[in-house]
């Protein structure tokens, strides 16, 4: 079991950066591959990018490739997720997520666990 606990979500203009944190407490951190997907007003839950559970691999969505980096500190149980020129279609709310294995699925069924949000709004 993990709980996951997202913060850093807030509103920011078009072209800013924001950089979200996902706090991980529970088992072992580094035996969970680590997502996240975004939901925008209306739309369902759609995948941002994830990291494989060495760290040594990661993938992200055509949308936010070359825009968004996810890393983490193994230390701290904690992983990030850099999102930089931010455009207006990248509204919604940001959720962390885990599941057991190493392979980075991008769909939400792949995932057991998940944090509760945070909100992004990115003004035009």
């Amino acid at each position: 079991q993990v709980q996951l606990v997202e913060s850093g979500g807030g509103l920011v203009q078009a072209g800013g950066s924001l950089r979200l944190s996902c706090a991980a407490s529970g088992r072992t951190f580094s035996m969970y591959t680590m997502g996240w997907f975004r939901q925008a007003p209306g739309q369902g839950r759609e995948f941002v990018g994830g990291m494989s559970w060495s760290g040594g691999s990661t993938y992200y969505a055509d949308s936010v490739k070359g825009r968004f980096t996810i890393s983490r500190d193994t230390a701290k149980n904690t992983v990030y997720l850099q999102m930089n020129n931010l455009k207006p279609e990248d509204t919604g709310v940001y959720y962390c997520t885990a599941r057991v294995g190493a392979v980075i699925h991008t769909e939400t069924t792949q995932y057991a666990y998940w944090g509760q949000g945070t909100q992004v709004t990115v003004s035009s």
